[in-house]
């Protein structure tokens, strides 16, 4: 199995949603920089779409906003 640690900001406020069946969903999207510069000596970042369920959901939706950070 691999692994994969992303540190980076949160884009946009989160929002807590439920589905039918009442669990805990939150859709977000995290800007990670990359290490090296462009061309024109200027950092790029990529962003990922991250999908965080039940307990975590919960947890990221209270205690994270816009331009946190997040591992």
């Amino acid at each position: 199995m691999n692994t994969v640690l992303l540190l980076g900001r949160i884009t946009k406020d989160l929002e807590l949603k439920r589905t039918n069946s009442d669990i805990p969903v939150c859709q977000f999207t995290v800007a990670v920089n990359r290490k090296y510069k462009d061309n024109k000596g200027e950092y790029q970042a990529d962003f990922i779409n991250c999908v965080a369920w039940r307990q975590q959901a919960e947890i990221i939706a209270k205690y994270f906003q816009k331009g946190h950070r997040i591992l």
